[in-house]
């Protein structure tokens, strides 16, 4: 019996089609909507504050731990600043923390990834294995040793070394630089595989050049691997950008980030335990919907999908 083809979905167009996949994963979609909510609370953070009348670097200790209220939300911590605001803020630092440690990964995954795959033979092994060296490495007691090296004694100033503006880039470039080996092994993977395919030898009998070939066909045709691998690891950032500010080794104070929110929160667990529950909340919502959207991203990207949605 002949299927009946929907005109309308014959028409649609990859990118339509792609979006249509990913509408029906009804969680990546939930999940993609509280993330937008998350960045823009985030980035709204100052005119909330503005509005509100509240400064939450200002110190206030006759209102030390009030419960939550119409004025306070969610409460006050110990020095009498706005909890909510405060998180609004630490949203701020740890979803930067996150996207820009991701997309960095990404590209140094890039970089290795596509030569190694592309040309093969002793490069790719060379890549290879210093990809498996990384991936060899105790990962947090690694990330732990980088992160309490102590700048001033390099030669840097003491003003610049214990400034908190650092700690946010030292904790991006020290992340970024153990992050990219999921990336560099899904991207080889691709450009093995797409080195083969008819429209790159064609582009090498016209004379193409190599670093043409790889930017213009090899990676384009990597994204959704890319693009599913970076997803997936933000969730893992804010979580190693949290247990290194909860040490003390990450983002230092004032700049407040989820993680050295919990860390200021731990010694009066049994007396305020909320302090330590909305920034370990707020940690949970989004690491698991960046986990849902990067599962929805895949489903909607991956070709075999496709096969499901008649095109004929």
């Amino acid at each position: 019996m002949t299927q009946k083809i929907d005109p309308e979905r014959r028409e649609l167009s990859p990118s339509q089609l792609t979006w249509s996949r990913f509408c029906t994963h009804r969680m990546a979609l939930l999940s993609g909507l509280i993330l937008i909510m998350l960045v823009i609370l985030a980035v709204a953070a100052p005119i909330i504050e503005y509005v509100s009348g509240y400064n939450t670097s200002s110190v206030d200790l006759l209102n030390r731990f009030e419960t939550a209220s119409l004025s306070h939300p969610f409460g006050t911590d110990e020095l009498g600043r706005d909890v909510l605001l405060r998180l609004f803020y630490g949203g701020r630092v740890s979803l930067l923390v996150g996207l820009t440690t991701a997309v960095l990964a990404a590209l140094f995954g890039v970089i290795i990834g596509i030569p190694a795959g592309y040309f093969g033979g002793w490069l790719d092994s060379l890549l290879m294995r210093l990809t498996d060296s990384v991936i060899a490495l105790p990962l947090l007691p690694l990330l732990i040793v980088l992160a309490a090296v102590d700048l001033s004694k390099l030669g840097v100033s003491p003003a610049v070394a214990n400034s908190p503006e650092l700690s946010f880039y030292r904790i991006v470039l020290i992340i970024s630089l153990v992050g990219w080996t999921t990336v560099a092994r899904l991207v080889r993977g691709a450009a093995l595989s797409l080195r083969e395919r008819d429209f790159v030898l064609a582009a090498l009998s016209q004379g193409a050049s190599h670093t043409w070939i790889m930017l213009r066909h090899i990676l384009p045709n990597s994204i959704s691997p890319i693009l599913v691998s970076t997803t997936l690891s933000v969730g893992n950032i804010i979580l190693l950008e949290s247990v290194l500010s909860f040490l003390g080794l990450g983002i230092q104070p004032p700049i407040p980030s989820w993680g050295n929110m919990l860390s200021n929160a731990q010694e009066l667990i049994y007396e305020v335990p909320m302090l330590a529950v909305w920034p370990g909340l707020a940690i949970f919502i989004t690491v698991v919907a960046f986990n849902f959207l990067g599962d929805g991203l895949q489903d909607a990207l991956d070709p075999k999908e496709s096969a499901r949605w008649p095109t004929d």
